[in-house]
């Protein structure tokens, strides 16, 4: 019974991932139709700049936003109307006589920028609700590889669809893309809606998503233990009550803090290359720039693709999940190869080390997804919505100076220097969760509440045991 359970959540799960990526194909698609657009619309390309800094400001906005609004309305709701508006918008620009052409694309950006961080943070924070708190590695894995076929389909299309068809028809395909997504959010079944301020004990996913699979090893003890946690965390809640709800999904875990700050610097890398790129390949083929520009993105996303299918069988055969060590040396590997595809390698050396780009963010995305998966459900939401925050903010600061400092230095150097920072944070975080486990072995034990003669919890949670975990008892 709770492996046909397991697997019409599997399937439901699926059902949501496609239209996920079906709405991710729309918004890279968008990406580059609605940027050749405002250009065309305005003549400026300031006014360009301005169009992204919008939808970096209510994605920032939207991020502080997200915890509190996940701790009132359900996450399925959220994911369903986020979707709706953004469809509404794209039928509104579509709509849109020339006269009013310009607002309508500001106000394509704000509610697209808001609206893309809150159906993030909403569906990150519901996924061990959804699929089990064993399975969250490869849920965060699968939605990962449909948004990375997702960005290669829009991205190699993008100029195709705009030319053969004109910018009204690629904005009437975007705005399909959000109703798709809405109508598979909507058919969606999700135990509490997803709510996670609200669930009950059974349903919080600290027996690591299996209940309903049989008796579990002392189950009394694992039950106390598990009501023991939620007491522990509610009154952690109310001794600390005056105090900004996301600040205490930081002081949940040690070295939470450190890891959601290593995300924001590492999105300031991002910023780099993103920006770089255009400019070093014109470097190498002025004639035709955009021919490396995507064949670099396809290769780094088959190298996140390739990735996400080894995580998946790798959750699968052993039950774990890529910890928070994997993402401080995912992070370094990959700031260190986005370094070396600016230094001027011949072009076959360039093609791997964009894959290993692509296969190591492939892998910081999944053990950094999961690791925040791992907070009480009553914190999950403001830790999500709180990175949202630092990453858009960590982008739109890197935008702003790597575009200041291209037109002095050279791409490898700005790019060296803004992924250089990511790797000093990263070196930091590792040496935190070592001397974690460095004071764990001292002890003797994990965590307390934590070990396997405690709780009876299975592999799937030992496997994520590095040092940096969540304390729930």
């Amino acid at each position: 019974m709770s492996s046909v359970n397991t697997a019409r959540s599997e399937r439901r799960y699926r059902f949501l991932v496609a239209g996920y990526a079906v709405s991710s194909y729309g918004t890279f698609l968008n990406m580059v139709a609605l940027n050749l657009f405002v250009y065309e619309t305005t003549g400026r390309a300031l006014a360009m700049g301005l169009f992204m800094a919008v939808r970096l400001a209510s994605g920032f906005v939207a991020g502080l936003m997200a915890g509190g609004l996940l701790a009132r309305f359900t996450a399925k709701s959220i994911m369903l109307w986020v979707n709706v508006a953004q469809a509404a918008v794209m039928l509104l620009l579509i709509l849109a006589p020339d006269g009013l052409r310009t607002a309508a694309l500001m106000s394509v950006s704000l509610v697209i920028g808001a609206c893309g961080t809150l159906f993030m943070v909403s569906l990150r924070s519901s996924i061990p609700e959804m699929v089990g708190e064993d399975r969250r590695a490869w849920a965060n894995s699968l939605s990962i590889t449909g948004r990375s076929l997702a960005m290669v389909a829009g991205f190699a299309s993008a100029g195709v669809v705009v030319s053969l068809v004109g910018y009204t028809a690629a904005f009437a395909v975007d705005m399909a893309t959000f109703a798709a997504c809405a109508l598979t959010v909507a058919l969606l079944p999700i135990a509490a809606g997803g709510r996670g301020a609200g669930a009950a004990p059974d349903s919080e996913g600290d027996s690591g998503g299996r209940a309903g699979e049989g008796p579990a090893p002392e189950p009394a003890r694992g039950a106390a233990a598990k009501e023991t946690g939620r007491r522990g965390a509610l009154a952690f809640l109310a001794g600390w009550r005056r105090r900004p709800v996301a600040l205490l999904a930081l002081a949940a875990a040690p070295g939470m803090g450190l890891m959601v700050a290593l995300r924001g610097v590492d999105a300031f890398g991002s910023s780099s290359h993103n920006a770089a790129l255009p400019i070093y390949s014109t470097e190498l083929d002025a004639s035709n720039p955009a021919v490396f520009v995507s064949a670099f993105w396809c290769v780094w996303a088959l190298g996140n693709i390739g990735a996400q299918q080894v995580i998946q069988r790798y959750a699968k055969r052993t039950g774990r999940s890529v910890g928070a060590l994997g993402f401080g040396y995912g992070t370094v590997v990959m700031s260190a190869a986005f370094i070396l595809a600016f230094a001027g390698f011949p072009l076959p050396v360039t093609a791997v080390i964009a894959l290993v780009a692509g296969a190591a963010d492939g892998l910081t995305e999944v053990s950094y997804t999961s690791h925040l998966q791992t907070l009480p459900a009553d914190l999950r939401g403001h830790a999500f919505g709180l990175s949202a925050t630092f990453e858009n903010l960590g982008f739109g600061v890197g935008m702003i100076l790597v575009a200041a400092a291209l037109d002095r230095y050279t791409s490898f150097t700005v790019v060296a220097w803004s992924h250089g920072a990511a790797i000093v944070v990263a070196l930091a975080f590792l040496l935190r969760v070592a001397g974690l486990r460095r004071g764990e072995a001292v002890e003797g034990q994990p965590h307390r509440g934590e070990g396997p003669s405690h709780s009876g919890e299975g592999p799937s949670d030992r496997g994520d045991r590095d040092g940096a975990e969540v304390s729930r008892g």
